[in-house]
């Protein structure tokens, strides 16, 4: 199939016939950037879909987080149920980077957990795209632009089988060993196969089902799809594409060929580090690089593989590397949803990356053509966009930019439902007065979402509430992506009435039950308090017809009048056109199900002692107030910026608690004196 087949039971309603023309007009036109200016509820995706459908092109949706990402998944796998809509975010549950601590002359080896099935969606979906189908829809969070391998070697290994072709037993075996499936008679998994005489039975990294083989002599008789569980035939195919179960895969010459460069710069720099008298680096670098070596020419691969990817992506020093994009053809449409968090995000990632591994390369533990796997810099993704759709509520001054100060207005929703009534109440007793809200909207079986200024504040919140009989989690950054996702689906269910958190659900999280946004000290401009975080957070509330934000204040700021201001303009819009059609708002109807397969859902707790999450997470903050300072973890880690000391202090405790609870009492001590060092400055 080549064309797409939007399926919806509702038309394009309210303004979003027009924003659809003039987008649809804009990409026709020619036009590289355009901006659509969307508020919460008014069916930004649906207008996204419909412009899909109507261009016909292979399309990337980003998004700057995994639990929005995994929404817009589901949304758009409703809208082309008949088409190729995938999902690409980062495999890992769990990833502590590889990193060297000088100051500590402390050695970190790189520590993951590797969701597999998040693993076969990501093979799918570059498997789709190098299908030649013309009907794919990508919606991938900001780990597309990380380096993942050459797609022109990538294309060289996939195995095309027929019915009838000649090709020996065992030359399939050793190439499906080359595309790194492993064998495994008895323990028959994903990217593994098993030989039972004439029979080979496959079972792809990418895929749901089983590929059985049946030869006679050297000649494929039968390929036969099967359920791997109960081993049922389930249908028989005249052809079938075998790709490979890694994205770092390559030919044996250009492994041979990588294998020798490798080994070329080790010796030179070596040589350079023996020059400067630094015996001990020269030595860990040569032994370490020798043990890669030896593992890619026994098993065609190592740990750390991606540590040498400009040698087996066959790239020049500093070229970019291969990524998501790359598997794109030329005309691809990128929409970048929520852009204004989305942009600054990719911006962000380079510099954390690049901090880290220079630390390692000076102390010998990598090449330095380590450097070269990163991600794209903010200028390299700018290049390999083709024509794009920025989507947001609040777009930024660059998006604007970039659309030549224009955009696509959408500000009326379909359903009638109106913007929220904004209330503004004093500090004083916000707490006994949030209460009081929340047990009357507990009574109407609705939702709320408190948001505070600290995490202190918010674990608090949540346990006190919970003390006084009002069900209430707190959702906090060291959930993993699946995790966040299955919270927020217990939390649509009912199983608990009242979420308590930071800044992690603003932007995208389409929760119909919650009538009521409660923002604790909304009058502390900042970041968190900006024009921008209002308008989202008090957006949350906008798919329920009593819909309300309270604000927690002493004063109104600018940016507490620019947002009610603006909301007040937009109800009286809405509310004309309401008239106008006879419309009466009532709450959005939305299917509970899973925002993504459950199957990818593991049953865990949502505890303060998870794990952190990985690299390209712990980049989540990217922007801060104007006039703000940026204080920044260790940059041999990970790159986390704050908007003030307070914010910073209170990020150095939670640290010095976890390293003294880890028995690491030399750390916990060395964070304490950095605390009391800081207090001083206070």
């Amino acid at each position: 199939m080549s064309h797409f087949d939007l399926q919806s039971p509702f038309p394009p309603a309210g303004d979003q016939p027009q924003a659809i023309k003039e987008l649809v007009e804009g990409l026709e036109r020619g036009d590289q950037y355009q901006t659509l200016l969307g508020i919460t509820g008014s069916g930004k995706t649906r207008t996204v879909a419909d412009v899909i459908d109507q261009v016909e092109r292979p399309t990337l949706v980003m998004s700057h987080n995994k639990t929005l990402a995994a929404q817009l998944y589901r949304e758009l796998s409703d809208f082309f149920p008949d088409n190729r809509v995938e999902f690409f975010i980062s495999y890992y549950d769990y990833y502590q980077p590889e990193a060297y601590l000088s100051s500590q002359d402390k050695y970190i080896e790189k520590d993951l957990s590797i969701n597999d099935e998040i693993q076969r969606l990501r093979l799918r979906a570059t498997s789709s795209l190098l299908s030649g189908r013309r009907d794919v829809i990508i919606v991938s969070s900001v780990s597309c632009i990380y380096g993942i391998g050459s797609p022109s070697e990538y294309a060289k290994l996939i195995i095309n089988l027929e019915q009838g072709m000649e090709i020996p037993r065992n030359k399939l075996l050793y190439d499906l060993v080359d595309l790194h499936y492993h064998r495994k008679d008895h323990d028959f998994g994903r990217g593994t196969f098993r030989v039972r005489g004439d029979l080979v039975d496959l079972y792809p990294a990418y895929a749901e089902d089983g590929l059985r083989i049946h030869f006679w002599g050297d000649e494929i008789e039968k390929l036969e799809i099967f359920d791997v569980d109960s081993g049922d035939v389930l249908e028989t195919v005249n052809e079938f594409k075998i790709y490979p179960a890694s994205h770092y895969v390559t030919t044996q010459d250009r492994l041979e060929e990588a294998i020798k460069q490798i080994r070329e710069e080790m010796h030179w720099r070596v040589e350079v580090l023996k020059d400067e008298q630094r015996f001990l680096e020269a030595k860990r670098l040569q032994q370490r690089t020798l043990f890669d070596i030896e593992m890619m020419q026994e098993i065609g691969y190592c740990s750390g593989i991606e540590n040498y990817s400009r040698y087996l992506s066959n790239r020049k020093p500093g070229e970019r590397p291969y990524c998501l994009f790359d598997y794109f053809p030329d005309d691809f449409l990128l929409v970048v949803d929520e852009s204004h968090q989305t942009v600054p995000q990719i911006s962000a990632m380079y510099g954390g990356d690049r901090s880290r591994k220079l630390e390692l390369v000076e102390h010998g533990f990598r090449l330095p053509s380590a450097m070269d796997n990163r991600p794209l810099t903010f200028e390299e993704w700018e290049s390999v966009t083709n024509q794009c759709i920025f989507v947001s509520a609040t777009p930024s001054d660059y998006e604007l930019e970039k659309s030549g100060g224009v955009y696509v207005e959408q500000i009326i929703r379909p359903t009638g439902l109106m913007e929220p009534e904004i209330e503004v109440r004093p500090v004083d007793n916000q707490i006994d007065d949030l209460i009081d809200e929340i047990r009357e909207r507990v009574k109407k079986g609705d939702r709320v979402l408190c948001i505070t200024l600290t995490k202190r504040l918010s674990e608090e919140l949540s346990e006190y509430l919970k003390n006084i009989g009002i069900s209430a989690a707190y959702m906090h950054s060291e959930l993993n992506a699946l995790e966040r996702v299955e919270i927020l689906f217990k939390f649509r269910r009912g199983d608990f009435n009242v979420l308590v958190g930071i800044n992690l659900l603003r932007e995208g999280i389409d929760i119909p039950e919650l009538s009521l946004v409660a923002i604790l000290d909304a009058d502390k401009e900042g970041f968190l308090r900006s024009e921008t975080s209002l308008f989202q957070i008090v957006g949350r509330a906008a798919r329920n017809v009593e819909g309300k934000a309270i604000l927690y204040a002493n004063k109104i700021t600018d940016s507490m009048k620019t947002v009610i201001d603006e909301t007040e303009r937009r109800r009286k819009v809405q509310k004309e056109y309401n008239e106008e059609h006879g419309i009466t708002p009532k709450t959005i109807e939305k299917e509970l199900k899973p925002l993504v397969d459950p199957a990818l859902i593991s049953a865990q707790s949502f505890d303060l002692d998870e794990k952190s999450e990985e690299e390209e997470e712990a980049l989540e903050v990217v922007k801060v107030a104007e006039e703000g300072i940026k204080y920044k973890a260790n940059p041999a880690m990970k790159e986390v910026t704050f908007e003030n000391k307070e914010n910073f202090l209170e990020y150095l405790r939670d640290s010095m608690y976890t390293a003294a609870k880890n028995m690491e009492f030399e750390e916990a001590a060395r964070i304490r004196d950095q605390i009391e060092q800081l207090e001083q400055e206070l």
